[in-house]
């Protein structure tokens, strides 16, 4: 019989059901990050418990976005792997864990880099950070950006806000391996100016040769001189051709379920579309059950998601 873990009288699982949910969830992470022909079993150790790490560098985005830069622990004495589109889940003792997507260089080995919304209660608590403090991390966790799929193709990067956070690597990518792929383009959406986030970094991208940078907003001040309107608006001046196009998106639904119309107005076939879904994550191995979408859990079979893999679920509009 098994022995059982309870809360308070509101919820009662056998342990030994939760131990086999575990090893099976503990089984997917392991084999999900062998998706990478470059890796081997022996490159892929992903932390299920926390690391101690140290904050190298604290950097303010804008009002309410900061960026970490991290010392990356050793894994088995193997250096820290993470794909761009994976996440990590950042710990603070006593306060609680959130899960962070890399917005840094996944091919630079010596600094982690999460760029985070202060929103809650554990992001405000990473928020106070400074250089020298230290920090737990698990991870790396979930599925990573089609990179190896988008070659030779063009690449059209869809964001609205904050998603541009999780994209970030992928562009870092594009432009270090440039001759692999096509024409590149960003479309990036944001509530004001105040939030547009790496605008100097946008602005050396929008000089690079067959890289197109559309920025707009939704609300402009007496500083803006740029384009007014919602992401989806800049699609009629993006120029990539449809049939060898891969498209990745990241923003709210609403957005990205827009932006998905836009490109299939414009010819770009569903299996060339990816989206990341970031929402409700909390445990990273798929026993708490927030992040549930469809038969899937978001943290174990995304974030990143094949978008004609999951249509019939995200037509599906919630209570």
């Amino acid at each position: 019989m098994n022995c059982c873990f309870s809360v308070g009288h509101e919820f009662i699982v056998p342990v030994g059901i939760l131990a086999r949910r575990y090893r099976a969830a503990r089984t997917k992470v392991m084999t999900q990050a062998l998706t990478t022909p470059e890796l081997s079993q022996a490159d892929v150790q992903p932390l299920l418990t926390p690391a101690f790490v140290r904050v190298r560098e604290f950097v303010r985005e804008t009002h309410d976005i900061f960026t970490l830069k991290i010392e990356p622990p050793k894994v088995n004495g193997k250096p820290f792997l993470i794909r761009p589109g994976q996440f990590n889940m950042l710990y603070l003792f006593g306060i609680g864990e959130v899960p962070i997507s890399l917005s840094g260089d996944a091919e630079d080995p010596s600094v982690i880099v999460h760029t985070v919304r202060a929103v809650g209660s554990v992001t405000n608590a990473l928020s106070r950070l400074q250089p020298g403090d230290m920090i737990g991390l698990r991870g790396p966790f979930g599925s990573n950006w089609p990179l190896a799929e988008a070659r030779g193709h063009d690449v059209v990067l869809v964001s609205g806000g904050i998603g541009l956070m999780p994209l970030r690597p992928v562009v870092y990518h594009l432009l270090k391996h440039r001759k692999d792929f096509g024409r590149i383009v960003l479309l990036q959406g944001v509530r004001t100016p105040r939030d547009l986030l790496y605008p100097l970094e946008m602005e050396a991208w929008s000089h690079e040769p067959d890289v197109q940078v559309l920025v707009t907003v939704d609300a402009a001040d007496a500083t803006w001189t740029g384009r007014v309107g919602v992401v989806t608006t800049l699609f009629k001046d993006a120029v990539f051709a449809p049939a060898r196009t891969m498209g990745m998106m990241c923003g709210p639904e609403v957005m990205m379920r827009f932006a998905q119309r836009e490109f299939e107005k414009r010819g770009v076939p569903e299996d060339q579309l990816y989206v990341s879904l970031e929402r409700n994550m909390q445990c990273a191995i798929g026993m708490c059950g927030h992040c549930q979408f469809g038969p899937s859990f978001v943290c174990l079979d995304g974030p990143v998601f094949r978008f004609d893999r999951i249509r019939r679920f995200w037509e599906v509009r919630e209570a």
